[in-house]
């Protein structure tokens, strides 16, 4: 549970629910007190609680449903309990099942009967879809902020390292030289994507369901236009059975959140590899790793690998709100009490492994040298020396055929074809020329890709620049 402040709800004696319990005639059960209540974990929604009550009285007072002086007092009462809750002065209780019942019993208390006409013209159906889509909003605006932190340390490494070879793979085997920031530039794409989506998803959710009531709206005067604009909506939802059942918008997210944590898998992936002995491409600082308890001389890239490890449980998440949606009838079904756990247990992964990324790759180091070297081997240049005949009028498949057999040749003589002498080349090919040792080069292969998209040193600036122009332009 991560809400503000931690519960200090304990075992209570179980009463018949003074909020909705008339026509029971019995307490409900112990357990069923305990199964049943949500406020364990929806607590954390008492900010955005507040919130949606306080533009719900506004609006009430607005249409003559209530007075103004009783607005006055719901309003302020209201203020009070949310002071009071992030101080840490407030009891929970299980008994009053949601943070809804909580802070609703905890507002009579506080000002007296006038407290009980707050809930006039709503029901908790649609409160709890307007906190959701309060609190959900907030968190994808904290997402954003963080994924802009990660590209923009992606972008300042890349333009830094601009210049850096290293072998480009494809089925993880060499198969083209690049440079280590055109690499990382492929990520800030990846990320760039994850941004673009959440600001899409954010927008379409981004309407307010308060006033469809339980299911069929309310008869008395409310003006929701009123309250979605006092929530910062941009307009109030259309169909009030739609309103209180709709989980979309969660799922919309935790399939954004999935993607975002999938790239981030990604980058783990390679990060591992890169720190292993085996490649040995970068360094990461001591913080961001963990030791062994037995083996003294080893160097953990921890963060990576849980960020890694993490992906599955977002994934899970996604796949359980899936679930849990796909065969409630309209409208509102207590099971979707179960859409909050998943959700909220995303939103603190996704904010956890972007903030640990954005502190962790501005502290990346590369090893250039040892990449360099490896980009030397695998017969990078091979595609090189392919183009390079075709240049000189040979048709691309029998240029590839030619460059097959130079390259079995260098494997049986355990050389790269840069080592080939220009009449061990002209013997596959008398169209070669010595201009050819210029294409066989790392730098010169590289140098080649000069166009946009492309690999080359001055493309990974001049892309480096727009990316930083891209998230100049979010801060306007």
């Amino acid at each position: 549970m991560s809400a503000d402040k931690p519960s200090n709800n304990g075992e209570q004696k179980t009463t018949r629910n003074s909020l909705w319990g008339g026509r029971f005639q019995e307490p409900t059960d112990a357990f069923v007190e305990r199964f049943t209540a949500s406020v364990n974990f929806d607590q954390r929604l008492y900010r955005h609680d507040i919130q949606g009550s306080i533009a719900h009285a506004t609006m009430l007072s607005a249409v003559g449903v209530l007075k103004a002086s009783e607005a006055e007092q719901i309003i302020a009462g209201l203020e009070a309990i949310s002071d009071d809750i992030t101080a840490g002065n407030f009891d929970w209780s299980v008994a009053r099942e949601d943070v809804h019942m909580n802070i609703e019993a905890a507002l009579t208390e506080k000002i007296g009967s006038v407290g009980k006409k707050l809930h006039t013209g709503r029901s908790r159906n649609d409160q709890v879809a307007t906190d959701i889509r309060l609190y959900l909003r907030d968190a994808i605006d904290a997402i954003l902020q963080q994924l802009s932190r990660l590209q923009t340390g992606l972008i300042d490494l890349a333009d830094q390292h601009a210049e850096v070879i290293m072998p480009g793979f494809t089925h993880l085997q060499t198969a083209q030289p690049v440079t280590f920031g055109h690499h990382l530039l492929a990520w800030n794409e990846m990320l760039a994507r994850d941004y673009t989506r959440l600001l899409d998803c954010q927008e379409r959710m981004n309407q307010s369901p308060l006033g469809a009531a339980a299911l069929a709206g309310t008869s008395y005067p409310i003006d929701r236009a009123l309250t979605a604009a006092a929530l910062g909506f941009s307009q109030p939802t259309e169909n009030s059975l739609d309103s209180v059942s709709d989980r979309d918008f969660a799922i919309e997210f935790a399939s954004c959140a999935s993607m975002i944590m999938m790239h981030l898998s990604r980058f783990s992936e390679e990060l591992v590899l890169w720190t292993s002995s085996q490649f040995d491409f970068i360094d990461l600082p001591d913080r961001f790793c963990t030791g062994s308890s037995i083996m003294p001389q080893k160097k953990n890239p921890d963060v990576p690998e849980l960020v890694r490890g993490k992906m599955g449980r977002v994934q899970g998440h996604l796949v359980n709100l899936l679930t849990l949606m796909k065969s409630q009838p309209l409208a509102y079904n207590k099971d979707n009490q179960e859409d909050k756990e998943p959700l909220f247990d995303s939103i603190d992964t996704v904010l956890d492994c972007l903030t640990a990324y954005a502190d962790m790759v501005p502290a990346i180091t590369p090893k250039a040298d040892n990449m360099r070297a490896a980009a030397g081997q695998g017969f990078s240049t091979a595609t090189d020396l392919a183009d390079y005949l075709v240049r000189q009028g040979v048709a691309f498949r029998d240029s590839h055929e030619i460059v097959g057999n130079a390259v079995a040749q260098c494997i049986a003589q355990q050389c790269d074809l840069s080592d080939l002498s220009l009449a061990d080349l002209q013997a596959f090919s008398p169209l070669i020329n010595d201009d050819v040792f210029a294409v066989l080069t790392l730098e010169g292969s590289v140098a080649s890709r000069d166009h946009f998209g492309g690999t080359a040193p001055s493309q990974v600036k001049q892309a480096a620049a727009r990316a930083k122009q891209l998230i100049a332009a979010r801060q306007q």
